[in-house]
């Protein structure tokens, strides 16, 4: 029996001790108070069941989620054979977009890429990009003449 239920238990005995009767008004008014306090409690334990029963489907799919993720984790190394190594590396790498001089297309490079000076090849046309630290108006290395 549930805390509610107890406590409607108790109102009710109560009431039968004070003899309360639905021959008057006031008790009349009283014993329905108590019926729908009793109506109350009944819901609220109906509710606290479906919660259980919905707990024990959560905890159900999350074992079944961390079965499949498990599974999925085996079928990746098997596939792609490749360590966790290999992905902590993708996470220090940013990118860069870059336009193409030629073709005007955007796209990603590597920003390691850009900081040594090495050139890319436009995925778009294939023209090869220099990135070096030359100004583009006076050719000089690291001034300032350009960065407005």
């Amino acid at each position: 029996m549930s805390y509610m239920h107890e406590k409607v238990a108790y109102l009710q005995g109560l009431a039968e001790g004070m003899e309360i009767s639905s021959d008057s008004k006031e008790g009349k008014l009283l014993l329905q108070i108590i019926e729908v306090l009793e109506d109350f409690a009944d819901e609220v334990d109906s509710v606290y069941d479906e919660l259980d029963d919905l707990n024990d489907a959560v905890v159900e799919l999350d074992d079944y989620l961390e079965t499949i993720d498990e599974d999925l984790a085996t079928l990746e190394d098997d596939v792609y054979e490749l360590d966790d190594d290999d992905f902590e590396d993708d996470e220090d790498e940013d990118f860069e977009e870059v336009e193409c001089p030629d073709c005007g297309e955007s796209f990603f490079v590597d920003g390691n890429l850009i900081d040594k000076g090495e050139d890319v090849e436009c995925p778009n046309c294939g023209v090869i990009i220099e990135f070096t630290d030359e100004c583009d108006c006076c050719g000089e290395e690291g001034c300032d003449c350009c960065e407005e």
